[in-house]
């Protein structure tokens, strides 16, 4: 059986042993808008709460967060949009959000402000906690090092740690001041466990399985899930003893795949859409579409070859195009340093093309093996 690869610390103790001495904390808001950072925030929490089982925890967040014993005033349901123009639709939601979890921070008086990923909102909420006297601690480097070099001296203004999930991060802070503590990534521990536990029953079976990750965002699976779903007719089309499993990471990103697949004509011979099982569903699944973000490195950790898409709205892209600095857009490259899995992004994101690139990770040959090896 594969293993994932060796990792020097466990995830969340490592981003508690970074964290300031928590005997003196007594209460903790916290900000995790998506589902991947209600992941990662819910396993410090959890970890801060074995140590010192009455601290207070609130903010915003998810399930996760809670299950850890968290408050949450805001919903990661509401929080979670990317993309310029999807956010400047329900611009004065999220600044009603930001003003509201102001005048809360001022009356409840935390002992610390734990900001984890969201960049967008979580950077301008660093600033104005700052300003107020909190201590900032930020989880997961905003990707600063990709479209904005020059917010690097601010960060070091406004935040009082940060605490890094990959190592070539901590050079970008070097001589700012701010102290960079590297815990390693969240994701390294729970894919070794799953890899070795006992393998799930799925229900879709066939010799070649494809799974396909539109992402977990509402707006994001809307515009993926399409292609990728071409995508599949066009690699049944090579391969009949091909099936396919939608992984979808909670019951309401199954419930915009569910909608969104009745608007689409025709589907492949078998398929099935699985939740809360995506690395259940990687571990035994020959290769996978995965939408850009963090479930490439999750893959990546599943050891499944990939192809890797991203499609936003357009004046979302021409503004990335000209922010982005950096050759690729899947963390499993950009961490690589070079294009280990193909990438298909906006107008290039061709079912065809992808179908083509996805084939030759289908079957034992050259192709494979190297990208597994990477």
């Amino acid at each position: 059986m594969n293993t994932a690869p060796d990792h020097p610390r466990p995830d969340a103790v490592a981003a508690t042993d970074e964290l300031p001495d928590t005997a003196g904390i007594t209460s903790i808001l916290v900000i995790a808008g998506e589902v991947s950072g209600d992941m990662h925030a819910a396993q410090v929490v959890a970890a801060i709460r074995a140590q010192r089982p009455g601290i207070e925890v609130f903010g915003i967040g998810g399930p996760r967060l809670r299950e850890a014993g968290a408050e949450t005033l805001y919903d990661i349901e509401d929080m979670a949009v990317m993309g310029f123009t999807e956010v400047a639709r329900r611009f004065s939601f999220f600044r009603r959000v930001f003003n509201e979890l102001l005048d809360i921070a001022r009356e409840r008086k935390p002992d610390l402000v734990l900001l984890v990923d969201y960049p967008g909102f979580n950077m301008r909420f660093a600033a104005r906690a700052h300003a107020m006297g909190l201590k900032t601690v930020y989880y997961i480097c905003p990707q600063v090092w990709a479209w904005n070099r020059a917010r690097i001296p601010r960060m070091a203004r406004i935040i009082d740690r940060l605490i890094t999930i990959f190592p070539f991060e901590s050079d970008c802070f070097e001589g700012t001041g701010l102290r960079v503590d590297f815990a390693g990534h969240p994701l390294v521990d729970e894919a070794r466990e799953a890899l070795q536990s006992a393998p799930v029953t799925l229900p879709c079976r066939g010799t070649r399985r494809v799974a396909l990750l539109p992402g977990s965002r509402p707006h994001e699976i809307r515009r993926i899930l399409p292609v990728m779903w071409d995508a599949a007719m066009a690699v049944q089309q090579r391969h009949p003893d091909a099936s396919f499993t939608i992984a979808a990471p909670s019951p309401e990103a199954e419930a915009v795949v569910q909608h969104c697949l009745k608007g689409l004509a025709g589907e492949p011979a078998r398929w099935a859409v699985v939740t809360g099982q995506t690395r259940q569903v990687l571990r035994q699944s020959r290769a996978a579409m995965v939408a850009s973000g963090t479930a490439t490195i999750e893959t990546s950790l599943m050891l499944c070859p990939m192809i890797i898409t991203y499609r936003v709205a357009r004046m979302t892209y021409w503004l990335g195009k000209c922010l982005v600095r950096v050759p690729h857009i899947g963390m499993v490259n950009i961490v690589a340093g070079k294009r280990v899995c193909p990438e298909f992004v906006q107008h290039e994101a061709d079912p065809a093309a992808m179908a083509a690139a996805l084939a030759p990770l289908l079957q034992d040959g050259p192709e494979r093996a190297m990208m597994v090896a990477e």
